[in-house]
């Protein structure tokens, strides 16, 4: 049917955007002096979480609540059991200690506080949004402070750098494909949903979810196979967060959400796969294949969960 056609039409404008925008935004952050950490963590983090944005956004706006938290919740999910569980069996990923320390604390504060804000009344108001939106900008300068490298390391490891005005042109052309691909995925997504009878929640939590965190999906394992484990792994983390104080903060700063749907059983299976990546990572700060099987595992049992 034609909305299937588009729906894939509008997932394929999204990822192509997203790819722009973290060629464009990767490249100027390096030319700023940022290190491959520091620009997982947020440049690529933010890039690939742009189309989770674009569609929550897209969503709460058009009143679908159900798929905006959905598609937060279920993509924190997919990003930490499905993604980061294939990237360690396809590589073992040697895990930056800073991520330890001090990233993955701000993940597991930023999910409780989400859910707690989503559990108590009606959903996330505007002051609530406003307030997640705010612990990234605290969490933000806070990176970019510690990770910031001197300007001629940077110079030294960039040996062909592409021309500014380039880069510039990725991010614009970039940001206007996710805002177009948005549209026509949640639009369509919308409508199989009622087609098959289906809850609206129960899309944002699986097919939306899935679909937002192929960006995510194929910078982490690219990063892998190219042992760029900082990438791969900052990348999943990075995207977390934003998803969470980010796309949260700033889809609820622009309308309230509700989570229409959405049960605590998902709330609990998002914080769940986050508690149990957190002793996997200090394991001599590497995840291996073993637990990369037990990650994917645990993705495999929130599908059979969830199921109608």
């Amino acid at each position: 049917m034609i909305e299937s056609f588009l729906l894939v039409l509008g997932l394929i404008v999204l990822t192509l955007g997203a790819d722009l925008l973290v060629r464009g935004a990767s490249n100027i952050a390096l030319r700023l002096g940022l290190s491959a950490l520091l620009v997982g963590l947020t440049v690529v983090a933010f890039g690939t979480s742009a189309p989770e944005l674009a569609v929550s956004l897209k969503a709460a706006l058009n009143g679908n609540g159900g798929i905006a938290v959905g598609n937060i919740v279920g993509s924190n999910i997919f990003n930490v059991a499905a993604i980061l569980g294939i990237s360690a069996l396809i590589c073992p990923l040697v895990v930056n200690p800073n991520i330890v320390r001090r990233d993955m604390p701000v993940m597991l504060g930023a999910s409780l506080l989400f859910v707690i804000f989503l559990s108590t009344g009606s959903g996330i108001s505007r002051i609530e949004g406003i307030l997640l939106f705010a612990c990234l900008i605290i969490y933000m300068a806070l990176s970019v402070r510690d990770g910031i490298k001197n300007q001629e390391e940077s110079a030294e490891s960039s040996t062909k750098p592409t021309p500014l005005y380039l880069n510039i042109g990725f991010v614009v052309i970039g940001l206007t494909m996710l805002i177009f691909g948005a549209g026509m995925f949640v639009d369509n997504a919308v409508l199989i949903a009622r087609a098959l009878g289906l809850s609206e929640a129960l899309i944002g939590l699986t097919i939306v979810a899935a679909g937002t965190s192929l960006p995510e999906l194929a910078t982490s394992v690219v990063a892998a196979l190219r042992r760029q484990t900082d990438i791969a792994v900052g990348n999943i983390v990075g995207s977390n967060i934003f998803n969470l104080l980010c796309i949260g903060g700033l889809t609820a700063s622009v309308h309230p959400l509700n989570p229409s749907g959405i049960s605590l059983l998902e709330f609990g299976i998002m914080l769940g796969t986050s508690l149990i990546l957190l002793p996997l990572m200090r394991t001599g700060f590497r995840l291996t294949r073993p637990e990369g099987g037990i990650l994917f595992a645990s993705f495999l049992l929130y599908l059979w969960m969830i199921q109608p």
